[in-house]
Parts: C-alpha cells; sequence; structure tokens
C-alpha cells in the first residue's frame, strides 16, 4: 500500500492513489491532520488549475509547502479532486 514518509512518520496512506505525471494523489483523508498547517502558498498548473499548500510540522521540524491539492480542479484534473500529492523531503513507498 503506497505510504508518504517525512522524517520517518508516515504521514498518508491509503491503497487508493492516483498517479498524474509520477504524483501519488492521495485521498485527502488519508492525510494526518497533526502534521500539517495550511500555507499561503498558490500556484498555476495549465491544465489542472490553481494549487494550496500544506507545511508539514513534527517535533520543532517543518517542511515548508511539502503537500499540495487542488481545491477546485479544472475539469480535465478532476481526478484530483479532495486528493493531496507530496513533494520536496516526502517519500512515496509501496
Amino acid at each position: 500500500m503506497p505510504k508518504a514518509v517525512w522524517n520517518d512518520l508516515v504521514v498518508a496512506e491509503s491503497d487508493d492513489t492516483v498517479v498524474v505525471e509520477g504524483n501519488h494523489y492521495f485521498p485527502r483523508a488519508a492525510l494526518r491532520d497533526d502534521l500539517i498547517r495550511s500555507s499561503d502558498t498558490h500556484t498555476v498548473c495549465p491544465w489542472k488549475g490553481t494549487a494550496s499548500y500544506y507545511t508539514l510540522e513534527h517535533g520543532g521540524a517543518t517542511s515548508p509547502d511539502a503537500v499540495w491539492y487542488y481545491p477546485e480542479p479544472k475539469p480535465e484534473a478532476e481526478m484530483v479532486r479532495d486528493r493531496v500529492a507530496f513533494w520536496k523531503d516526502v517519500r512515496v513507498v509501496d
């Protein structure tokens, strides 16, 4: 089952991921709320829409904007609605 791992912590785990452009998108419900805080960062993907971010925090460590999601994806990117993906120092492993 795919897991998103940061600093030896499993931050998300689900056998229901969608892979888009090489990134596993996990159901939002699989993400641990106790490890995230909202970020003011936003970026734009031409075909998916505007992405929002979460920062990971635990035990004094942070990973700014390590989690992204599309609150209102464009129609062609509906498969990522209510899902999150990871980058930076988060590894996705099986």
